[in-house]
């Protein structure tokens, strides 16, 4: 029986169409349409099928993908044939730090310290290629665990070079063969920094360490820091203190204080000034740093005149062996000597002294310095602040400054007020508008990190991801500051990172803002390498 369709042809052509002829008429309907589809204005194309992705229910997984995904594309964006190109170095660069060439400063004439100085400007052009990590490396421990507790694969220092002065102190630190730790699993910290930070807060006048505060101290300067551990003592105070060291070519208090996860950076000041502004530091500390006070007519103490803000302290420590008689005290005395002729010209004024421990106070009154004899000491010119390793001043710096407040007068919050921004040259609204961002993207960089700050450290089945601080991340490099919104955005977010804050020495001078608000920051030229260890 035919179909409708068919009788329909039938009548209309007058007589039965064959088989073949349906079928060409079909095709024929059928280019037609594809033909003038393709002409039409594409206003359906929304009602086009897409793909439904593949929808993960286990959010573990999906943040296991997102992390192989960025090292996929991580992989791409860096090129096919660039590793090829670089190439790894040699192991003797495992601890290479350019700038710091001291067998080439010695053959250049260097001499008296300047050797192991920082100088870019005859370092010969190194090798192009990639610094590879010790053979022996690890992932440090996560935080705070790994404060306390460093592998020695991870430093350049040996386990022999550790154990060289056979001190039992030394002994005990190294727990296992490839591990020193800081303090006992007790609690009890080896070397006593505990009292030695409460011994400085009452010869301060201060109750407890806890007051430092309170006293205005928020900005620690710790020139030659050791292993670090008063940096350490002073973090868990919630306070700032930055290690500054000289560059050591076998191991390095830097490299030690960073594989602890502390702020630190080589700096020396043997003939330059440290890469700081004036009035940045409320406290400058150093002990047992190896400091001849009375060298360069006591430059070295107006170094750290420049650096000190008004009323701050200035705390030296220097170990005094005890030979026989009475010597002691002659050799104290000659120490002191120097420092004591000094300060007094520069309205510094010892306020205590305990055993081995001296700690001077900078004057907040600006009318000192106009009492000052000029051929003695001379105030340097107004406006003169060029810290990025220029050579030492034989000039202070005075009151003249907008920034010359009494460190027991600043505002104790990263957040200033209105009237020191205005110091600053800020406006309220730029400074609020710039930390919002920070926050922001804060938020946006961490979902990204997510998945991959956890990728070494699989959780078993049933527990919980872990959460910030206890993560990889331990310090963040800032490279453009700005105000320091994004150290700003992790303690609002309270994660235990710590930002280097880095401000170009081409770019708008904000470091003396970010410093205020008691963050750690350096200007740097980032034509030059930065002046750390690998």
């Amino acid at each position: 029986m035919r179909s409708p369709l068919l009788n329909k042809l039938s009548l209309t052509c007058g007589r039965r169409l064959p088989v073949s002829w349906l079928v060409l008429c079909f095709t024929s309907v059928l280019v037609l349409i594809a033909v003038f589809g393709s002409s039409f204005p594409k206003s359906f194309d929304y009602v086009t099928v897409t793909p439904v992705p593949e929808i993960y229910s286990n959010y573990r997984r999906l943040k296991e993908q997102a992390a192989v995904d960025y090292f996929q594309l991580r992989t791409v964006s860096s090129g096919a044939g660039r590793q090829g190109e670089l190439g790894l170095c040699g192991k003797e660069r495992e601890n290479y730090v350019p700038c710091y060439n001291v067998t080439a400063n010695v053959l250049l004439g260097f001499k008296d310290g300047e050797e192991f100085d920082r100088h870019c400007e005859v370092s010969s052009q190194g090798k192009f290629c990639l610094v590879r990590p010790p053979k022996d490396y690890k992932i440090p421990l996560r935080w705070p665990a790994g404060r306390d507790v460093i592998w020695t694969g991870n430093v350049k220092i040996t386990k022999d070079q550790f154990l060289s002065s056979g001190s039992i102190t030394k002994r005990l630190m190294l727990l296992e063969e490839n591990q020193i730790a800081f303090h006992s699993q007790d609690g009890l910290i080896f070397d006593g920094v505990k009292d030695y930070s409460r011994q400085i807060a009452e010869m301060m006048g201060l109750g407890s360490d806890s007051e430092f505060f309170q006293a205005g101290v928020r900005t620690v300067l710790d020139i030659g820091c050791g292993f670090g551990s008063f940096g350490a003592h002073l973090v868990s105070l919630k306070l700032m203190a930055l290690c500054v060291a000289a560059y050591e070519a076998t191991g390095s208090q830097v490299q030690i204080a960073l594989e602890r996860g502390l702020p630190a950076m080589i700096g020396d000041f043997i003939s330059r000034q440290l890469p700081y502004p004036s009035l940045s530091f409320d406290m400058v500390h150093c002990a047992q740093c190896g400091i001849v006070w009375d060298k360069k007519e006591g430059m070295f103490l107006v170094e750290f005149d420049r650096l000190l803000k008004p009323g701050g302290f200035f705390v030296i420590t220097s170990p005094i062996s005890k030979p026989p008689g009475h010597a002691t005290s002659l050799k104290k005395r000659s120490m002191l000597t120097p420092l004591a002729q000094f300060t007094e010209k520069i309205c510094w004024s010892l306020i205590a002294q305990q055993d081995e421990t001296f700690i001077w106070q900078k004057t907040a009154d600006a009318h000192c310095y106009s009492s000052l004899k000029k051929n003695e000491v001379p105030l340097c010119k107004e406006g003169y602040d060029a810290p990025y390793y220029q050579t030492l001043m034989p000039c202070i710096i005075g009151a003249s400054s907008k920034r010359w407040i009494p460190i027991q007068n600043k505002s104790s919050s990263p957040d200033l007020s209105s009237v020191e921004l205005e110091v600053h040259g800020v406006s309220p609204e730029d400074f609020f508008e710039d930390l919002q961002v920070w926050k922001l993207t804060l938020k946006n960089y961490w979902s990204l990190l997510t998945p991959l700050i956890f990728s070494d450290h699989p959780k078993r089945p049933g527990d919980e991801d872990p959460l910030p601080p206890f993560n990889m991340v331990r310090n963040v490099m800032d490279m453009n500051a700005h105000y320091g919104g994004l150290n700003a955005a992790f303690l609002e977010e309270m994660k235990s990172v710590w930002v280097m804050n880095v401000v170009p020495v081409r770019a708008r001078n904000t470091l003396p803002l970010i410093l205020d608000r008691g963050f750690p920051g350096v200007y740097h030229d980032w034509c030059e390498p930065f002046p750390t260890y690998p």
